[in-house]
């Protein structure tokens, strides 16, 4: 008789706990903050660097493209005032890295100023040597 052994049976190694930052991570925090000021400076001509050209934007009113993320910041759409970050992480898989932060966002949208937290999700990809964003995606939360 045969009998198969399941992966979930098994025990996951332990792995010691993470205490500094590594400084690919602290390029790239440092980075995801640059990008919350460009934003609010309205800086297009450092988002358009740092913006991958197949670059998605994904917000609580739709999807958008890299022209159209630039022209919103740029007319003022959308006027991001602040970004409070309160947490941060970066994951690495190969030469892509996945940045989370948990923010309070001060915002201008429609003429109205608006106070959100969200989780945001930025992706970035190593390309000629240099990190752009390549998603950025805001997940409203439901706690103030």
């Amino acid at each position: 008789m045969m009998t198969a052994q399941s992966a979930f049976a098994q025990p996951a190694p332990a792995s010691p706990a993470k205490t500094s930052t590594s400084a690919a991570e602290q390029e790239l925090i440092t980075l995801s903050k640059d990008k919350w000021q460009w934003m609010a400076e309205r800086n297009v001509e450092a988002l358009d660097r740092l913006f991958a050209d197949e670059a998605v934007f994904v917000h609580m009113g739709g999807t958008m493209t890299k022209r159209q993320e630039l022209d919103v910041i740029k007319g003022g759409m959308i006027q991001y005032k602040e970004a409070q970050i309160q947490e941060v992480s970066v994951r690495f898989v190969g030469t892509t890295a996945i940045l989370l932060n948990r923010i309070r966002l001060v915002a201008v949208v429609g003429g109205n100023e608006v106070v959100n937290p969200f989780n945001v999700t930025e992706v970035y990809v190593k390309l000629d040597g240099a990190w752009k964003l390549a998603a950025l995606s805001f997940t409203r939360l439901m706690t103030p």
